[in-house]
C-alpha cells in the first residue's frame, strides 16, 4: 500500500506554538517523571522526543495503512528504501544504494549488536564523553571494556582530543562508538575532525560506529558530515546509523537503519540482527518511514527555524537575566547543554534546585560520563510558552538561592 499526498495551494505552514496534551498517554516524557526523575509536578524537557506533533503527513500515512483490517507479518516495501536513499541524496550529499541499508528497531538495539558482532569480552571500545549514555551500557553490559575519550572544552567549544585518543588505544582496541551529531554538546563535527579521526582508527584497524540519529537537525551555517562519505576506504570502516525518529518525532515507532557499504561487515551485522531475531520490525514504522523522507523537507525546514528561535530566547534570557547560567550555542540537535558550575553547587543541591525549586525536569548532566559534572541538558523541541515558563521558574529559583 503506497501513501499519495496532495498539497493544495503550495507549501503548507505549521503551527508549532500550539500545545498539545500529552498527559495520560502512557508517555515517559510527561508520564513518568516521577519513576525517572523523582519528582511528579515538573515540566519535563528531558528526554529527546519533541512535543510538536507529528507531523500530518505521517498521521495520514500511519491511518491510510491502519484501514486494511489486516496487520499481519509484512516486509518492508520498496518505497521505503528508495525514501531513505533519495532523502540521504538530497540532503546530505551521499549516494547509497537499497542494499547497503539494514533495519533495526532503534539505534541503541544497532549500537549493542554491533557491539556483539564485532567484538570480544574484554575487548576495548573508546566512546567520547560527555555522551549519550547507553553507549556506555553498550559496552559493559556486554563484558567489553569501556574507555574514556574526552572532548575538550575550551572557550565553550568542544573539540575531539586525538592526542589522548592516540594514547588510549591499545592492541586490545576494536571498535570506537561516536554521536554525530554530538549529544549532548551540540557539536556539527567538522570534515577535517572527522577525517583526522578516520585515519587514526583506520591505521589502527578500529571500527567506527556513528550514531548520526541527529544528522538532519543541523543549524546553518553548519552542515551534517556523513562520515562514511568522506572516501570510499573510511566507507570500509564504518557503520552508519540513522532514523527518522528524532528529525519527525516517531519515536515510538522504533524503526531505523544502518548503513553499510562493506558486504562482509554488513553480512556480519545482519547475521547478528537475524540471530536475534530483529529484523522484521512493524507495519506502521514502515510506513511511517517512507512518508516522513518523502514529504518532510518542509516540515523540517519550518520546524528547524522555531526550534532555533527557541535557543535564541533561552541564549538570550540567560545573558540577561542568568549570567552566572551559560549556554553551549549548539550547532546540532535540539537539545541545549546548558552550565551551572559558576554557580557552585554540589550535584545534589543542583539536582534539587531544578527539580524542587524551579520545578525542571531537565537531564543530569553527569550521567553523561566525565566532563557532565555540573551540567544539565534541556529539550527545546517544544512550543515557545513551555520555554518561557521554564526560563522564568528557573530565574526565580536561582534568585532564591542569593
Amino acid at each position: 500500500m503506497r501513501y499519495s499526498r496532495q498539497i493544495k495551494n503550495g507549501m503548507k505552514n505549521y503551527n508549532f506554538d500550539e500545545i498539545t496534551d500529552r498527559k495520560n498517554t502512557s508517555c515517559i516524557k510527561w508520564d513518568y517523571t516521577k519513576e525517572f526523575l523523582g519528582e511528579a509536578d515538573v515540566l519535563p524537557m528531558w528526554v529527546a522526543d519533541m512535543d510538536f506533533k507529528t507531523p500530518d503527513f505521517i498521521i495520514d500515512a500511519v491511518k491510510e495503512r491502519a484501514t486494511h483490517e489486516i496487520y499481519g507479518y509484512s516486509m518492508r516495501p520498496h518505497g521505503y528504501y528508495q525514501s531513505i536513499v533519495d532523502w540521504v541524496k538530497n540532503l546530505h550529499g551521499w549516494k547509497i544504494e537499497k542494499d547497503w541499508i539494514v533495519f533495526s528497531p532503534g539505534i541503541v538495539p544497532a549500537v549493542n549488536m554491533a557491539v556483539l558482532a564485532f567484538t570480544q569480552p574484554g575487548d576495548e571500545i573508546i566512546v567520547q564523553p560527555p555522551v549519550y549514555f547507553p553507549f556506555f551500557t553498550a559496552v559493559t553490559d556486554h563484558h567489553r571494556k569501556l574507555v574514556y575519550n574526552q572532548l575538550k572544552l575550551e572557550n565553550g567549544n568542544y573539540s575531539m582530543n586525538f592526542d589522548d585518543l592516540k594514547k588510549k588505544i591499545t592492541s586490545q582496541t576494536r571498535m570506537i562508538i561516536i554521536s554525530n551529531p554530538h549529544n549532548p554538546v551540540g557539536r556539527a563535527w567538522t570534515e577535517m575532525e572527522l577525517k583526522e579521526l578516520a585515519e587514526i582508527c583506520i591505521k589502527n584497524k578500529i571500527l567506527i560506529l556513528s550514531d548520526e540519529i541527529h544528522s538532519d537537525l543541523v543549524f546553518k551555517p553548519h552542515h551534517h558530515k556523513v562520515v562514511a562519505k568522506l572516501s570510499g576506504e573510511i566507507s570500509d570502516h564504518t557503520l552508519t546509523m540513522m532514523a527518522p525518529s528524532k528529525t519527525f518525532n516517531l519515536a515510538g515507532m522504533s524503526t531505523s537503519s544502518v548503513i553499510i557499504s562493506n558486504p562482509d561487515l554488513r553480512k556480519t551485522f545482519k547475521a547478528m540482527l537475524d540471530r536475534l531475531h530483529l529484523g522484521l520490525g512493524n507495519i506502521f514504522g514502515a510506513a511511517a518511514s517512507e512518508a516522513a523522507y518523502t514529504f518532510g523537507s518542509d516540515w523540517l525546514d519550518q520546524m528547524q527555524d522555531y526550534v532555533k528561535g527557541n535557543i535564541d530566547f533561552v541564549n538570550e534570557f540567560l545573558k540577561s537575566n542568568l549570567p552566572h547560567v551559560k549556554m553551549i550555542y549548539p550547532e546540532a540537535t535540539y537539545m541545549v547543554w546548558l552550565d551551572f558550575r559558576e554557580l557552585n553547587l554540589s550535584r545534589e543541591e543542583l539536582n534539587n534546585l531544578l527539580l524542587r525549586n524551579a520545578k525542571l525536569g531537565l537531564n543530569d548532566g553527569e550521567v553523561f560520563g566525565p566532563g557532565g559534572v555540573g551540567f544539565q541538558r534541556m529539550n527545546l523541541a517544544c512550543p515557545r510558552s513551555y520555554i518561557e515558563t521554564a526560563m522564568n521558574q528557573l530565574k526565580s529559583a536561582i534568585e532564591q538561592l542569593q
